[in-house]
């Protein structure tokens, strides 16, 4: 009776060991569900759109006056400031030139300072007028010799006076003439118009280049993002609206941004709207070409049941309760980028399914374990 109840006790013993092996095994066979609960939150309600970022402008630099390029500072990828020497084009003629008009000039002046003999003429027939005045009074001579002497007075005042006029109109040719020159000579040294880098170098020291020649090619430091926004999603943006930024080059971070500029036409080829941003983010790391997506916020509401965007399914979600997935269909609200609101279909705290959802289907039997961004 004895052996017979230890061998009963030995079974029972065995049975309970074998349940816990095919329990444990059947666990660690379960599929394993990565969820995150629902929450309380600010929904936000966001416009999708693309984004690229751009140099703000390019620029092809020439100089208007040609000549022997003597000393140049660029190099392909070198950055500069604004006001930065570039490029300096011999300048040896022209101020041979200069110095010459500058001589003419300075001489030209020394000859009006001095005089003409006409000035000396119109004297001389003044102190003539006033003697025949004073033999006419006293009856000497007639009034006709009086009258001549005026009229020789005035003829030569209007030499004098055409004199001066052309004296004025030389001093100010060869002025002008200097100003001319000189401005030539200042567009021979050419200065960065703007913060940026050379992109390309087309002419080098030595080299004889005419005038509108092309030098080099540069670009702004200065960066503009552009979004790219459909037709049906246009209509609710406004300037200073708040928009989140993802950069493919960056992962999933998200940058903050703002609008600051709306294109009032649409993009003739692609039909999409396009609008400027001001993102939260290091102008270094704005480099040209790099693309994204962003969601401009055109509303917000306050204490609503937030899931994760990436758990929606068409309008369905898995909710696993107790190890057991169901299929529910929600009803959606506000949207924004990674971010969705629920307005039916879902309780806060119920877990739902985020990641390889299409794998899951209603009824399967799961283990859970929180998203990595839940941990």
């Amino acid at each position: 009776m004895a052996a017979k109840s230890s061998f009963t006790a030995k079974a029972v013993i065995f049975l309970a060991i074998v349940g816990l092996v095919i329990f444990g095994f059947s666990r660690w066979l379960r599929p394993v569900a990565r969820v995150v609960p629902v929450e309380r939150g600010k929904a936000v309600d966001a416009v999708p759109g693309s984004v690229v970022v751009e140099a703000e402008f390019t620029m092809e630099i020439k100089s208007e006056i040609g000549g022997r390029i003597i000393r140049s500072t660029l190099e392909p990828g070198k950055r500069f400031e604004e006001g930065a020497l570039l490029v300096q084009i011999d300048t040896g003629d022209i101020d041979l030139e200069i110095e010459k008009i500058e001589s003419d000039y300075q001489a030209a002046k020394r000859r009006v300072e001095i005089g003409s003999s006409t000035t000396l003429e119109l004297a001389t027939a003044k102190e003539n007028l006033a003697n025949l005045e004073r033999l006419q009074r006293l009856g000497q001579i007639s009034e006709n010799e009086v009258t001549q002497a005026k009229r020789a007075v005035q003829q030569i005042e209007q030499r004098v006076a055409l004199e001066g006029v052309g004296n004025q109109n030389m001093l100010e040719g060869y002025e002008n003439t200097l100003r001319v020159k000189k401005r030539q000579r200042e567009k021979m040294t050419i200065e960065a118009p703007f913060d940026g880098v050379v992109s390309e170098v087309l002419a080098r020291p030595g080299d004889l280049i005419g005038g509108g020649a092309p030098i080099a090619r540069l670009i702004s430091t200065s960066r503009t993002v552009e979004a790219r926004i459909s037709e049906e999603n246009f209509a609710g943006i406004e300037v200073g609206q708040k928009a989140s930024v993802r950069f493919l080059g960056y992962g999933a971070q998200l940058y903050g941004a703002s609008v600051i500029k709306i294109l009032p036409t649409a993009d003739a080829q692609t039909q999409r709207y396009v609008i400027y941003l001001n993102v939260d983010l290091d102008p270094v790391m704005l480099v040209p070409g790099i693309t994204g997506e962003v969601s401009i916020v055109v509303g917000e509401r306050e204490d609503t049941l937030i899931i994760p965007r990436r758990a929606l399914w068409g309008t369905n979600v898995y909710v696993v309760t107790n190890g057991v997935v169901e299929q529910r269909q929600v009803e959606v609200g506000f949207t924004s980028l990674n971010e969705v609101e629920v307005l039916s279909g879902v309780e806060e705290g119920e877990q739902v399914i985020v990641d390889l959802i299409d794998t899951f289907r209603d009824g399967d039997t799961v283990s859970v374990e929180l998203a990595d961004d839940q941990l």
